[in-house]
């Protein structure tokens, strides 16, 4: 998309002029200036000041001294624009490509335009995220907390990271919420929201469960996940006490998806939200164990679940089946359990876990 190009100063002044009939001289005699000040103006060698201003708003009915401000601070930027592009630095640029998969994301979202240059979407992304320099990303502290995963095939990049943080922002940006954060309400929704993990699709269950968020002062969205920023879920909070609770389907597996909200969930029933930080799901700290714990003893009870050891010497299918009614969650959350416990190897029943997919609207 071609930049529209800026009317320049002085053509509108010479456009009046040729209008009214008056010349230069004359225009110079009306302002109390130089005919030689006029042609700088006219060529452009001259910006027009303010108080230069007031006087073209005396001498030209209907374009008063706001006016003639307006049209040379829009050009002067124009003009900046153009000279920022030209003098954009090959980090900015390896920035650019480095984001790869997010940016087409981005343009896709129409966030971004295509039919331009590597320069103007250099200048797009520091407006869409909120920065001067995309090679200063790295040295920004970003306000949220994010659960991720560090492994030899999901490693971080900043970049990446900091974009798909602002990806989040944008895609909860407009979903209506009440005015402020309601935790009490929040905690007497819990088991309508352990409901809706029996809805027939993920697609019914969430829009259920962004509805449900919602009355709670919660804005919620699934966003896609991209390679270089492992993250599960992301928590910010915004305007006063509105938050932000994104997850993705980065992990895929059903009984990780419902485990990880409500891991979220009681990072904000907790008020680590309140806190920057990075809660890796491979590095044990006393928040992460928290909110584990609050989730792991949400859904299935600590003292029903040690029952249901203590009374099987060998766990089968069905064995889960019975307790998963039991305990009102679907089985592969039971599953799920036993095989983070190491009761049962990652292996086994695993075609019983359903698996979770991005699907772009």
């Amino acid at each position: 998309m071609e930049k529209k190009k800026v009317e320049r100063p002085g053509d509108k002044i010479q456009e009046l002029l040729d209008q009214t009939g008056m010349s230069r001289r004359d225009l110079a005699a009306r302002t109390s200036s130089t005919e030689k000040h006029i042609c700088t103006l006219l060529n452009g060698d001259r910006s027009i000041t303010a108080s230069f201003a007031k006087k073209l708003g005396y001498v030209f009915e209907g374009y008063d001294a706001l006016f003639w401000q307006n049209i040379q601070n829009e050009y002067d930027i124009y003009e900046l624009d153009k000279q920022e592009e030209s003098n954009i630095s090959n980090d900015e640029l390896g920035v650019l490509k480095n984001l790869g998969d997010i940016l087409k994301h981005f343009i896709t979202k129409q966030y971004v335009h295509n039919d331009c240059s590597p320069t103007s979407k250099v200048i797009q992304l520091r407006q869409l995220l909120n920065i001067s320099d995309l090679a200063l990303i790295p040295k920004v502290t970003y306000d949220a907390a994010y659960r991720a995963q560090l492994s030899s095939n999901g490693k971080i990049d900043p970049y990446v990271l900091f974009a798909w943080q602002r990806l989040c922002e944008k895609e909860t940006e407009n979903l209506e919420v009440s005015s402020c954060l309601n935790l009490d309400l929040l905690k007497n929704k819990l088991n309508e929201i352990k409901e809706l993990m029996f809805n027939p699709s993920l697609e019914d269950g969430c829009t259920a469960l962004q509805e449900l968020l919602a009355t709670c002062g919660i804005a919620f969205k699934i966003v896609k996940h991209f390679r270089g920023a492992p993250v599960q879920g992301f928590i910010k909070q915004v305007a006063e006490e509105k938050i932000i609770l994104c997850l993705t389907l980065r992990r895929q597996r059903a009984d990780i998806f419902w485990f990880t909200l409500f891991h979220e969930i009681a990072h904000i029933i907790n008020g680590d939200y309140k806190v920057k930080f990075v809660d890796f799901d491979s590095i044990d700290n006393e928040i992460e164990i928290r909110a584990d714990r609050y989730a792991r003893d949400f859904l299935i009870p600590l003292e029903s679940y040690k029952e249901f050891l203590s009374l099987k010497n060998q766990i089968g299918w069905n064995d889960i089946v019975d307790f998963a009614k039991k305990v009102h969650v679907q089985p592969y959350i039971v599953l799920g359990r036993l095989q983070k416990d190491e009761v049962l190897d990652w292996s086994e029943f695993s075609s019983k876990i359903p698996m979770y997919r991005w699907l772009e609207k």
